[in-house]
């Protein structure tokens, strides 16, 4: 299965980095039985794993070394955007990019005194619907404790119950006994996009990453604005790391004119182009918010923009991500995401470790930096996209 985003021995993944960095290192020297040829790899992860039998004093997990061999394959490539997943990593991937996921519309996160805590409660969400609110510590599903569970076998225990209420023992701040609440486990959309009219003829569309779900949450978000009245559009990226190449082209072909939106090369230098037919072009003034974290699909979405000439860029020079992956899913379920090839504006730039220069460069104010939260009226960068339409 593949997606585009944008040996009989084990070994352990930290020896298997330190084989990637060229040398392995132990504290204890000794001579072990044996001839170690330097060429040969499988020989020396046998030989290693001998020695890992022979001397190793803790227990060993063989599923969980051979883990670390091949994450410490595709680490030894030495490319950040490059690696492995297992088959539980997988899933969760694969339910962020999708957007869509069994569960209760909550984000999860380790709570220091035992349980899961509750990081965000998705608004519309089930979760939100029976009462949870952000910062929640659940501390049993169903009877079952999950105090000491991992994160990935407490999202496996919620996900196991799909179309099932469950019942969750959650404790909440300031309140001395526990509460018991059933939740629904449903399908879920991320959200990501979010939107309002700024006044009678201007609109704002925010999108925080393009899953699959984005194109139609787009969508939906721009014709509520247009019905309202909207005039002019302005887009915010900022902080956008990026998503799917497809879900980004799909919100293009609601914007640009006939044409080329990007196109990508990969090393034998195989060409494939993503193309506009130009029948929803843009018929608004148009600003895009971008600054140094809109990576990837926030940069094909801003190049293709500033080629075609349809809007204006407003902000800081993007992150400079370049390069495509594909997630590639194995037969057991784990998979590979590796890096296949460069992608390329309409006009033919490269924007790998350079990022989209803004038409109008704003630096977000300085004192603006370090707080939590900007209102429209002091975010300076705002107001210039404001000002450009």
């Amino acid at each position: 299965m593949k997606h585009k985003e944008y040996a009989s021995g084990v070994l352990t993944g930290v020896l298997v980095v330190a084989l990637a960095a060229g040398g392995v290192k132990f504290v204890q020297q000794r001579q072990y039985n044996g001839v170690l040829s330097d060429s040969s790899h499988v020989q020396k992860i046998e030989y290693l794993e001998k020695m890992i039998d022979q001397e190793y004093l803790g227990e060993v997990d063989n599923d969980e070394m051979a883990e670390g061999v091949y994450a410490g394959l595709v680490y030894g490539l030495g490319d950040v955007y490059s690696r492995y997943y297992t088959a539980d990593e997988y899933a969760q991937e694969t339910a962020s990019t999708d957007g869509a996921y069994a569960g209760i519309g909550v984000s999860i996160q380790k709570n220091k005194n035992g349980g899961v805590q509750i990081a965000e409660c998705y608004e519309g969400g089930p979760g939100a619907d029976a009462g949870l609110q952000t910062g929640d510590v659940i501390t049993a599903i169903n009877d079952t404790d999950v105090t000491d569970m991992e994160l990935s076998d407490v999202v496996s225990l919620i996900r196991e119950n799909k179309d099932k209420t469950i019942v969750l023992t959650v404790f909440r701040e300031n309140e001395e006994k526990s509460r018991e609440i059933s939740v629904d486990v449903t399908d879920v959309e991320l959200p990501s996009v979010f939107g309002e009219m700024l006044d009678k003829k201007t609109g704002y569309i925010q999108i925080t990453q393009f899953t699959g779900v984005t194109p139609q949450q787009y969508k939906d978000m721009f014709t509520e604005l247009k019905d309202k009245g909207m005039e002019r559009l302005v887009i915010d990226l900022r902080d956008n790391p990026g998503g799917l190449l497809t879900s980004v082209c799909d919100i293009l072909r609601e914007i640009l004119p006939e044409g080329l939106i990007v196109y990508t090369e990969d090393k034998y230098g195989n060409r494939e182009e993503e193309t506009c037919d130009g029948k929803h072009q843009l018929d608004m003034p148009l600003a895009v918010l971008v600054n140094e974290n809109s990576a990837s699909a926030s940069e094909i979405f801003a190049g293709a923009v500033q080629d075609h000439g349809v809007g204006t860029i407003v902000g800081t020079t993007t992150y400079g991500k370049g390069v495509v992956q594909e997630l590639r899913q194995l037969s057991d379920g784990s998979a590979v995401k590796l890096t296949v090839s460069n992608y390329y504006t309409p006009n033919g730039n490269s924007i790998n470790k350079v990022g989209i220069k803004p038409d109008v460069e704003v630096k977000l104010a300085s004192e603006l930096l370090n707080k939590d939260e900007i209102t429209h009226e002091e975010d300076n960068q705002f107001q210039k996209a404001l000002d450009v339409i």
